[in-house]
């Protein structure tokens, strides 16, 4: 249930909300969590941008949950959907700087390799 829901709310949020203050290039659902008996849900919204960005989008969000719930009510056909509680994962954006840090230190170690061979 929870790939369907995960798959139902990235649909909803890339394709149907129309909030300027949503980029949804930048946006993507990591994960979700159901409740046994379906009557919420823990959705993991990533977010590629400045903190203020992040904040901005995750209100718009909070906003249309709404809309989204009943959105994700039609999409998956079950009458009652779950209650949405949002929270912003900050993963993608630490996978992207532990990988510019490595890719820093490959140039360094290269560049001192460099240094050691011109002796």
């Amino acid at each position: 249930m929870a790939v369907e829901i995960k798959r139902v709310l990235s649909t909803i949020i890339q394709e149907d909300i129309k909030d300027p203050r949503i980029d949804f290039t930048s946006v993507s659902v990591t994960r979700v969590d159901v409740a046994q008996d379906i009557s919420h849900a823990r959705v993991y919204i990533s977010i590629l941008g400045s903190d203020e960005k992040q904040a901005e989008t995750m209100q718009a969000l909070q906003k249309a949950r709404g809309y989204i719930r009943s959105g994700l009510a039609q999409g998956i056909q079950i009458r009652h959907a779950p209650d949405l509680e949002f929270r912003l994962d900050k993963s993608i954006e630490h996978g992207m700087k532990i990988s510019s840090l490595l890719e820093g230190l490959k140039e360094t170690k290269g560049d001192k390799e460099l240094g050691d061979e011109e002796l």
